[in-house]
């Protein structure tokens, strides 16, 4: 479908790297089909001066991923009910990851209904972090999954960088502290963006749409 998105491209600060991520594809192989998502949401995580980030207090066995390399699934069960995922950046050895909170369809829409059977609408497939890794079918079994090879069961696709202009920034989601910072970003008229909602501790202050 396309050619990998290198390494490189992803060792870089997690703000670079989350702007990056727009418009790229991850393509997912499930036992009904490849199931393929251009992203269109995703949100940066920091490590140690990060204090929303899961790498803030240290290295540990969930979230070694984040400490690199680039390019790597981070995936974790959250709220006892989900798996979220996210793709490590910064160099080897430095904590970060991109959450990939919303994407659009791109392979076989059938395929894709299958998998989400409860959705109505083609661009609530991907909407929000859960539906996302949900639809991709990545569970724990893909945490440390490398999306720069080719023989992976989850790959990254390159897209050329979205223009600058079309991309929105804002206040991340559901998360109390450091809830201010505004990493997350999406690409203006996306329909499968998600909807903001502010963690507990956040002023119900903005409508994201900063930037």
């Amino acid at each position: 479908m396309g050619d990998l998105l290198p390494r490189e491209e992803l060792a870089v600060d997690v703000v670079e790297a989350a702007v990056r991520l727009l418009g790229c594809t991850v393509v997912s192989d499930t036992p009904e089909g490849a199931v393929a998502v251009r992203l269109v949401e995703v949100e940066a995580y920091r490590g140690a001066d990060d204090p929303a980030s899961h790498s803030f207090r240290g290295r540990t066995p969930r979230n070694a991923v984040m400490f690199g390399p680039a390019g790597h699934l981070y995936v974790y069960f959250v709220y006892g009910m989900h798996f979220c995922a996210n793709i490590s950046a910064l160099e080897d050895g430095e904590a970060g990851a991109v959450l990939l909170r919303a994407g659009e369809v791109v392979s076989d829409l059938a395929v894709a209904h299958v998998r989400r059977p409860t959705a109505r609408r083609d661009d609530d497939l991907a909407k929000g972090p859960a539906r996302l890794a949900s639809l991709l079918g990545l569970g724990r079994e893909h945490n440390g999954v490398d999306v720069t090879d080719a023989t992976s069961p989850v790959r990254l696709l390159a897209a050329p960088p979205v223009d600058r202009a079309l991309v929105r920034t804002g206040p991340r989601v559901g998360v109390a502290a450091a809830h201010e910072l505004p990493w997350r970003f999406w690409l203006d008229g996306s329909p499968a963006v998600s909807q903001y909602r502010p963690g507990r501790g956040a002023p119900i202050t903005s409508t994201g749409r900063a930037g």
